[in-house]
């Protein structure tokens, strides 16, 4: 991780949001045999691998800030009930925008930031029990937007 510092700022924080061992994502069959568990998700009665929202933010603020911003994805990941592996969050110039990643066990969220336009892009995706959705009032608390465009797809589609 010390080769990633000089590039921008790296986030190691646990999530409060533990992932479990492997002999707790194991479950047992009806006749007790132990199987993994499957993290596709079922809605609707359409079976994917997860949901990835699109989420762009716009006349939003704290764009321009990495801890915050930092911050604001990993409340919005918990919130989620996502597990954070690993973060890492880049300061284009000491006025620009900032590009980052959290890194989740059940997949990631990433933001894109133009703080000379108010805009911020989103990436959203997550599979098994997490809901992407709880995370979006984290983000509207953190960054004020006066608007949000949402889009929603389901990836790994199962005919």
């Amino acid at each position: 991780m010390n080769a990633l510092s000089p590039l921008g700022m790296v986030s190691e924080l646990p999530s409060s949001n533990q992932m479990q061992s492997d002999a707790e994502r194991a479950i047992s069959d009806d006749s007790g045999t132990e199987v993994q568990k499957d993290y596709f998700v079922e809605k609707d009665g359409v079976k994917f691998a997860g949901t990835h929202l699109l989420v762009d933010l716009w006349g939003a603020s704290n764009l321009g800030d990495p801890d915050h911003i930092d911050r604001a994805l990993r409340e919005a990941a918990e919130a989620a009930g996502a597990t954070i592996l690993h973060g890492h969050f880049h300061h284009f110039s000491p006025n620009g925008g900032v590009s980052g990643v959290l890194v989740l066990a059940e997949s990631h969220i990433s933001i894109h930031t133009w703080p000379e336009r108010d805009f911020a892009a989103i990436d959203i995706f997550m599979c098994g029990a997490c809901n992407p959705y709880h995370g979006i009032p984290a983000l509207k608390a953190a960054f004020k937007p006066e608007s949000i465009n949402l889009g929603e797809q389901r990836r790994g589609l199962i005919a």
